[in-house]
């Protein structure tokens, strides 16, 4: 119940209360020691929409260590697709790069919606190098196919957004 609030805030875009709503719930000792590592892992993803991505990537590492400790190794590699978009978002794409590399290995989840949330952080990481954007596009561009094909609106929502984000600057260069 508590857990509606700050998505609906996060879905929202009022990214700040969301962090703090899940904030509370990472300390919130009725929850499991999983579910608290979990809301920790979303503090820093809503700190990482915010731009907030070097504060995120701190906090995403605490639920990382703690996701190895409790041996969630689903949760440890959705972390680190996560930490790497955070690092994406603050300009490191050598870490950003690597931590999509090792979530990409280690992401064994069978869940389409799993399978198309790491394909569309990878695409996106790969857009942000002008020698790895036309792989960035087609991984996308595979990301949506699979959205599409399973009714994924909000995610297929979410690539075109990065789609035209990538292709916005590219035709503001173009001679008109």
């Amino acid at each position: 119940m508590d857990l509606s609030p700050a998505v609906v805030s996060e879905m929202s875009g009022n990214l700040d209360l969301a962090a703090r709503q899940y904030e509370h719930l990472a300390v919130d000792d009725r929850l499991s020691p999983r579910d608290r590592a979990r809301a920790q892992l979303w503090v820093g993803t809503a700190l990482s929409k915010e731009g907030e991505n070097d504060y995120a990537a701190t906090v995403m590492g605490g639920a990382i260590r703690s996701f190895e400790s409790l041996g969630e190794s689903e949760d440890w590699s959705v972390a680190h697709q996560k930490l790497a978009l955070a690092h994406r978002g603050g300009g490191d794409l050598a870490s950003a790069t690597r931590l999509i590399e090792i979530a990409r290995a280690t992401g064994g989840s069978d869940s389409v919606m799993q399978q198309v949330r790491l394909s569309t952080a990878h695409g996106h990481i790969l857009l942000s190098d002008r020698a790895t954007a036309d792989e960035g596009l087609t991984v996308l561009s595979q990301a949506a196919q699979l959205a599409a094909q399973y009714g994924m609106s909000h995610q297929l929502h979410s690539i075109e957004g990065i789609r035209r984000s990538f292709e916005r600057p590219t035709a503001a260069l173009r001679p008109g």
